[in-house]
């Protein structure tokens, strides 16, 4: 704490946000040059994108640095992380642009009705669907990144089977934002009838 009383918002989780956004140029410059090699790294730096992640979400919990400025940091990065590699991979011909703009699209929808949330003074937590669609997000895009076969692994395989399960959770998670949202309109509409 300091000494006003206030949390810094230079800690570690949020330091560790902020390696995530600055993994987001090396990763681009990675598959600009598509090999086997650069392949490997990018997977590699995402890898610690994700492990990252993980780090900062239990390092504010447990030692109580939660931020307003990281509860925005947070969700930022792990956004810009995955679409940044989604977008790349669009360009490596290794994933329909269609499941990309689903994926990114949705994403950029409960931004929007977070803020809107916001606005009305209410809160929509993230949900164990959300959590699920990141985990297979973040297992899709590593065997897309690492795409060839290693000791006869097919990594481009098991990424795309992930992927699709990552698609179809996105659309269920969204559709449970969506109902969320105007749970929370009609909680504060005054004209709205009651049970």
């Amino acid at each position: 704490m300091t000494p006003t009383g206030k949390k810094s918002i230079f800690n570690l989780p949020n330091t560790l946000s902020l390696f995530r956004i600055g993994c987001v140029p090396l990763l681009v410059i990675l598959l600009f040059f598509p090999h086997k090699t650069t392949s490997f790294l990018a997977a590699l730096v995402f890898g610690l994108a994700s492990i990252s992640d993980l780090l900062d979400g239990f390092v504010a919990r447990r030692h109580q640095l939660v931020t307003t400025f990281g509860q925005f940091l947070d969700p930022l990065a792990d956004k810009l992380v995955v679409s940044a590699a989604l977008i790349m991979l669009i360009r490596l011909g290794r994933v329909p642009a269609w499941m990309v703009v689903v994926i990114i699209g949705r994403e950029l929808a409960i931004m929007g009705l977070r803020s809107a949330a916001v606005s009305e003074g209410k809160v929509i937590s993230a949900d164990h669907l959300g959590k699920q669609k990141m985990v297979f997000q973040t297992v899709a895009v590593l065997g897309l990144l690492l795409h060839y076969e290693y000791y006869g692994v097919n990594f481009h395989a098991i990424g795309m089977f992930f992927l699709w399960l990552a698609v179809i959770l996105t659309l269920w998670s969204g559709f449970n934002y969506f109902r969320n949202f105007w749970h929370v309109l009609e909680e504060n509409d005054p004209t709205s009838e009651g049970d």
